[in-house]
């Protein structure tokens, strides 16, 4: 059985948040980013440029100006760099080989996105970037999920954070988060049908061959546990 699902935030999805179009979608390209968790996401949310009127200007942000290497050893080029990034309504945080450690002893990272994550509408983790967010204490008091394999290890390091296990992601309102793989595409999904509804959602699905049906993913729908909307934080 799936889990509980919020019925009036599902209607909403529909028709999409007419009150939100991010016009700058960030994802941060840290050394040894896995290509499904950074390309899977990043292929969905820039698709909107077909189904929407007022689609969002999709970039990559690294440390540098200089090539990332991702996991897998394809060599990419980001847009900018943290020094230099545009304001960002939606930051991005796939997995990067290091996120479960020396990322997060890295305060120049940690500092960045949790000053750029909580100016944003929302945050997007996928598999351990969650690592990341909770570093920067985007995810504290919330429900959240990561990686299966690493879930264990996320809940000792980060007891703060409401750990959701057996979904595909979590939507606490500010914070989206999934166990990302071949799920990323989900949570990307999710996310243009909560933003620009259904009909885009499946135009979207229908150009990356995906069968989209939100009622068949297994997520949460969870509001921060304090009770704090932190969907509006600017």
């Amino acid at each position: 059985m799936l889990p509980t699902m919020l019925l009036a935030t599902l209607s909403a999805a529909a028709a999409g948040d007419s009150s939100f179009r991010p016009a700058n979608v960030a994802f941060l390209m840290l050394e040894g980013v896995y290509n499904t968790e950074l390309i899977a996401p990043f292929d969905v949310i820039h698709h909107v440029v077909f189904h929407d009127q007022k689609p969002p200007r999709v970039f990559t942000v690294a440390l540098s100006g200089e090539p990332v290497t991702t996991f897998e050893g394809l060599r990419i080029t980001p847009d900018y760099t943290i020094e230099n990034a545009p304001p960002i309504d939606v930051l991005v945080v796939p997995s990067a080989k290091n996120n479960m450690g020396s990322d997060l002893e890295d305060t120049r990272v940690i500092r960045w996105v949790a000053e750029t994550g909580r100016k944003a509408r929302h945050v997007i983790s996928l598999c351990d970037g969650a690592f990341v967010l909770a570093k920067a204490g985007l995810l504290d008091d919330i429900h959240a999920t990561t990686f299966p394999d690493d879930q264990d290890r996320f809940e000792e390091m980060f007891p703060k954070v409401k750990l959701v296990r057996n979904v595909s992601f979590v939507d606490a309102g500010h914070a989206l988060t999934s166990v990302g793989g071949a799920k990323s595409y989900d949570v990307a999904m999710y996310f243009v049908e909560k933003v620009y509804g259904v009909k885009a959602a499946k135009g979207i699905g229908r150009g990356l061959v995906i069968d989209w049906d939100l009622s068949n993913v297994p997520h949460e729908l969870a509001a921060p546990a304090s009770g704090e909307d932190r969907s509006d934080r600017r």
